[in-house]
């Protein structure tokens, strides 16, 4: 786009002032290598010994590139999606990978070991990691586990137990609820009847007559 501008008067360059510049620049040649037109010097006369004359207006055609015109009122405010963005970027920025975080975990050992009776046990019973030694535990116990050692391989076996025990955990309501009866109605949606849940928050199993279980939140997940 094309806009007019107003040039403001300048002071005249005179063609010998350029001339005494040009060696002391170290500038081999003569002046006109230094394309010293008539058009950057256009005047070459001395200022006149009297009042300065008022300068003469005059409009000029110049050309601005369209990309400075997009903004004419200051920047545009960024959207919902690109500030979402801006602050993904700096949380990952504050929350960079360490080296560290690629190292295998190491047994812990203790600085003052404290030693235990004969008696006690000193290793972990054998076959403590399989479903056969979680379904010998109690109930109360399992969900314990489950509750408390929160991604374990102990918590995924304690899972499976309580999924043989016919416990079903419920996702909204985070609970393991168990049928107490044969439901008084089924469909292909939900179940509604009697049952038994562990409390979790008040720590012990309470029943709950006419729950309507939905199946859209049953961890029906097969734990193999």
């Amino acid at each position: 786009m094309s806009v007019l501008v107003c040039p403001q008067p300048q002071e005249p360059l005179s063609r010998s002032m350029a001339e005494r510049a040009a060696p002391s620049s170290g500038t081999e040649g003569d002046v006109s290598s230094l394309h010293l037109t008539s058009d950057i010097f256009p005047s070459s006369t001395t200022a006149p010994s009297g009042p300065p004359s008022a300068p003469q207006s005059s409009l000029s055609e110049v050309s601005i590139l369209p990309s400075l015109g997009v903004c004419p009122l200051g920047p545009v405010p960024l959207s919902k999606d690109q500030l979402y963005k801006q602050a993904m970027q700096e949380a990952a920025w504050t929350h960079m990978p360490h080296p560290s975080d690629s190292e295998r975990i190491r047994q812990y050992l203790m600085r003052n070991p404290c030693p235990t009776q004969s008696f006690h046990h000193q290793m972990p019973p054998p076959h403590s990691d399989t479903v056969e030694f979680y379904q010998r535990l109690s109930t109360e116990t399992l969900f314990f586990i489950f509750y408390y050692l929160e991604g374990t391989k102990a918590q995924y076996l304690a899972a499976k137990a309580l999924k043989k025990q016919s416990w079903r955990f419920h996702t909204k309501y985070m609970m393991w609820f168990q049928r107490h009866e044969e439901p008084k109605t089924i469909t292909d949606e939900y179940e509604q009847g009697t049952y038994i849940y562990f409390d979790y928050e008040k720590w012990g199993q309470r029943k709950k007559e006419g729950f309507t279980f939905e199946y859209r939140y049953l961890e029906d997940r097969d734990l193999q």
